[in-house]
């Protein structure tokens, strides 16, 4: 399982909503199979229906 956190932890250089929406499906495509979203990303852009566009981008990445 994928925490958000751990996506946090681990791609440091990451400043942008978008560029953690690709860490997310880039994370999909190397065969992670479920996300957990234990943490509201902390940038400045991050849009009010931040779930459902994580959710969104990992579902449809999934091989």
């Amino acid at each position: 399982m994928l925490y958000l956190s751990s996506i946090f932890i681990q791609e440091k250089d990451i400043e942008t909503f978008d560029e953690l929406i690709e860490a997310v499906k880039v994370r999909a495509q190397e065969g992670e199979i479920f996300i957990r979203l234990d943490l509201k990303p902390p940038y400045p852009d991050t849009p009010k229906d931040w779930e459902e566009k994580i959710e969104t981008a990992f579902n449809g990445y999934l091989k």
